[in-house]
């Protein structure tokens, strides 16, 4: 039986939005929203972007323009004019576009994606990490998660672009992240929209605080060369935060010491929204 993947959506007080890597779901945060949301300060709110495995059906070539679209309704439907966006590789991506609609009142980037000019070489390194991926890939989705699971090196695998080592990548996880990476019907629409666009751009215009998570151990956008382009344009205000002995994906080899992260950041910056400010 497959696993569930309703958005996750938590607690009550600040609105607080949790945005997932490419080829994941929602179910990357499904340690450290509980977290956010037991605080009794939060309320928590993860979905599934369009195109991933329990999001909206997606159109031929999606880009994150859509993705943001997706999100921005899905705030509307909250009645959250703003919140506390928090994005990991391509939902950090997707939460600095949140951050140009005016839509976030701060924002948490954990190895963000998107830090790339059009013909930047990171941007085809990048394509070309996903790309060399497609036999893994195409081979999981033919024989099917319990069958991959069976393998000895399956936990190896899955290690390499989310965690610093495979004995950090939780077991019990693996089944729903071989369910997310076969079910992502994204994977090639993403890549195709990458090559022929820009990554993001106007990002000296961001006027939310703004935290950039570097995490030590990431192999799919290692720092400094994916991080040059945030650190170069991003307000001289910027926090740049470096979590160390982690992966691309912290939340599942350090669930507690993300959630604190963002809390902290959170609490630090908390400014009512204008129209909540007394006169």
């Amino acid at each position: 039986m497959r696993p569930v993947r309703d958005a996750i959506h938590l607690g009550s007080g600040e609105p607080v939005l949790l945005l997932h890597p490419f080829m994941m779901s929602q179910n990357v945060w499904k340690d450290v929203a509980p977290m956010l949301a037991d605080t009794g300060r939060y309320e928590v709110y993860a979905p599934t972007m369009p195109g991933h495995n329990g999001g909206v059906k997606a159109r031929m070539f999606l880009d994150t323009k859509e993705l943001a679209d997706d999100v921005e309704r899905r705030m509307d439907e909250l009645g959250w004019p703003t919140a506390h966006i928090v994005g990991n590789s391509l939902g950090g991506w997707v939460a600095f576009e949140m951050m140009r609609r005016g839509r976030a009142r701060t924002l948490t980037a954990i190895a963000p994606a998107g830090g790339w000019r059009h013909f930047s070489p990171v941007k085809f390194e990048i394509v070309a990490k996903f790309l060399l991926g497609f036999p893994v890939w195409i081979i999981a989705k033919l024989l099917g998660a319990g069958r991959v699971l069976k393998f000895p090196f399956t936990r190896w695998f899955a290690s390499v672009p989310i965690s610093a080592t495979p004995q950090a990548l939780p077991e019990a996880d693996l089944p729903a992240i071989l369910d997310d990476v076969t079910h992502c019907a994204a994977y090639y629409q993403l890549l195709v929209k990458a090559l022929l666009l820009p990554g993001l751009q106007e990002l000296a215009n961001a006027d939310a605080p703004t935290n950039l998570v570097l995490c030590e151990k990431d192999r799919v956008l290692p720092h400094p060369r994916f991080a040059r382009q945030f650190i170069r344009e991003l307000p001289a205000d910027t926090v740049v935060t470096r979590m160390d002995r982690v992966g691309h994906i912290p939340m599942f080899e350090d669930p507690a010491r993300t959630a604190a992260l963002i809390t902290d950041f959170i609490e630090a910056n908390r400014v009512p929204p204008a129209a909540e400010q007394p006169a």
